[in-house]
């Protein structure tokens, strides 16, 4: 067995070892479903009073006594109609049954305690050690709004004590600089309940937001158009992009003089629509087009989390036109374009995977198969490795995950490459061939980002709100140690603005220490201190964030050196 299907077995255990726990101390919960998740496992009830945050460590030692008793796992398979019998009182595993089309369905228990289930578990409770409940929320019977609503109570699970411990250490330092708590004491961005899961950018944080973008229009232009699309389109739209059948349950509808329209989720069939307004050649082709496209998609309450998760956001999206044999060196380019600006922010890692065809997909397995292909090609040819999520691609197509580790060692997915087939042919668009007949080009979706919400979300915590110094919303800051040299000062600060540096004076009449301290706090760069001696010799002294000073400069060179930092 490999390491990782024996931690998947562990986890799928302690998922089951967690509503033994619950069932015993609170008689009468439904158990509902406990899926694995990349650290652990979840598992949904309906219980008879609310879990709070109290209950888990009382739960968590019911586990360790469960894990002490060694009850060994066994599995079986039933009929469905043992299997009514046995779960007659939860609704739950009724429906769950009911929608099995296998004649028998597997069943494991450990104990007295039984659970519906495919398997993949370890061979006795006694195998569970090493694990901790983290937290308890809200969530939704099939995660439908409209159906009963739940308890989740979270868990992590691993192997060895070390490995949970080394991961409890890194949520310790990951809180310590929580996005959130950051962003608020950095002045980034805010969120109020009047617009749950959409953040209100600040000024500062704005600027960095801007110099995102700014940095990506410059990686693209010598080879991308831009476009600007509407956010709210006709229904019709969606119905013909397959969204409408395969995603309206995370879109937001609006009626207007009695014809309904969605906020867009997506920004690709409006882009169809640009596409649309004239003939195209393949001499055109590759015909690489890009959108900074704001899309909101409708998440449960229970689920946003900062910029991590949210319901309005911007994708740094592109849509690529090909023929079929550009497709390989398309991607090819579209995965040195994502490296290439990974780099720049000092992750520790790049990692790739390629997602299959899931359960619920449009079009023909044969072209899917293709897609697959191309993907895996061009991942070879560039010699990236790359692993497969089976089942994990979009409804339309296959896709090459990049997945970023940061400073903390937390994996990240964020870049995205998709072949998509499909919404082409949905649509009817054409290009004209070499030999005057028509075609239906392939699309590929392209993002790098993902969310710059939720990209600039991890960059804060991945520099822990120490940004370098090209993004840093202020990256110096004007310091006077007495007042009389504030006209000199003013001078320094209006030729570093001049010179488009994002640039600040402390006018706070504070003492010299005091004024470093709000800018160390701040994570501001530059200090830039100026004195009676830095006044009469025309010069200034230089505070770097880690203390280091540098005396003696002249502006002129402090403008040279920003300006290389700034450079791309």
């Amino acid at each position: 067995m490999k390491k990782n299907e024996k931690l998947d077995n562990i986890r799928h255990s302690a998922a089951h070892l967690a509503a033994q726990a619950v069932l015993e101390l609170f008689p009468g919960t439904k158990l509902t479903i406990g899926p694995t998740t990349e650290t652990g496992f979840f598992y949904d009830f309906l219980p008879t009073r609310n879990f709070t945050e109290e209950d888990l460590p009382v739960i968590e030692a019911k586990m360790h006594e469960l894990s002490k008793k060694n009850y060994k796992i066994e599995g079986k398979l039933v009929s469905k109609k043992e299997a009514l019998i046995l779960f007659k009182d939860n609704e739950f595993k009724e429906e769950l049954i009911n929608n099995i089309t296998d004649e028998k369905v597997g069943v494991y228990c450990q104990g007295n305690f039984c659970d519906l289930c495919k398997g993949g578990h370890v061979e006795s409770t006694g195998e569970i050690k090493y694990f901790k409940l983290t937290s308890v929320a809200g969530s939704y019977w099939r995660a439908d709004k409209n159906n009963t609503a739940l308890q989740r109570i979270y868990g992590i699970a691993f192997e060895t004590e070390k490995d949970l411990n080394d991961y409890l250490t890194q949520i310790e330092e990951a809180q310590k600089y929580d996005h959130r708590k950051l962003g608020k004491q950095l002045e980034l961005f805010s969120f109020h309940p009047e617009a749950p899961g959409s953040a209100f950018f600040l000024d500062k944080g704005l600027k960095v937001y801007n110099k995102l973008i700014d940095f990506m229009r410059f990686m693209l232009k010598r080879d991308y158009q831009e476009i600007k699309t509407p956010m709210i389109l006709n229904e019709s739209l969606w119905h013909t992009s397959g969204h409408y059948e395969n995603y309206k349950n995370n879109m937001y509808f609006t009626t207007v003089e009695d014809t309904t329209y969605c906020v867009k989720p997506m920004n690709c069939p409006a882009g169809i629509l640009v596409y649309k307004e004239k003939p195209k050649s393949y001499r055109e082709f590759p015909l690489r087009v890009a959108e900074y496209g704001h899309v909101y998609r409708y998440e449960l309450s229970g689920v946003l989390h900062g910029l991590f998760r949210v319901r309005s956001f911007t994708q740094d999206d592109a849509h690529v036109f090909c023929t079929p044999d550009q497709v390989v060196s398309e991607v090819e380019k579209m995965l040195k374009l994502a490296i290439d600006v990974y780099s720049k922010f000092d992750f520790k890692e790049i990692l790739m995977a390629v997602s299959t065809r899931p359960e619920k997909y449009i079009g023909d397995i044969a072209s899917w198969d293709a897609a697959t292909q191309a993907l895996k090609t061009g991942l070879e040819n560039k010699g990236l490795k790359y692993k497969i999520k089976e089942g994990e691609g979009a409804f339309y197509g296959p896709k090459i995950e990049v997945v970023l580790k940061d400073m903390m060692g937390r994996e990240w997915q964020c870049g995205t490459i998709q072949v998509d087939f499909f919404m082409p042919k949905n649509f009817n668009i054409e290009y004209i061939k070499a030999d005057q007949t028509k075609d239906t080009p392939v699309m590929l979706h392209r993002a790098i980002y993902g969310s710059i919400e939720r990209f600039l979300g991890i960059l804060v915590e991945h520099y822990k709100g120490r940004f370098p110094f090209w993004l840093a919303p202020v990256q110096a800051r004007v310091l006077t140690i007495t007042d009389d040299v504030k006209d000199y000062a003013g001078l320094i600060f209006d030729k570093l603005f001049d010179a488009d540096i994002r640039v600040e004076q402390d006018k706070s009449g504070d003492q010299l220490s005091a004024q470093v301290r709000n800018a160390q706090v701040e994570q501001i760069p530059w200090m830039i201190v100026i004195g009676k001696k830095e006044q009469e010799n025309k010069t200034v002294t230089l505070r770097h964030l880690d203390g280091k000073q540098e005396f003696n400069l002249t502006v002129d060179e402090l403008i040279k050196r920003a300006q290389e930092l700034n450079k791309f």
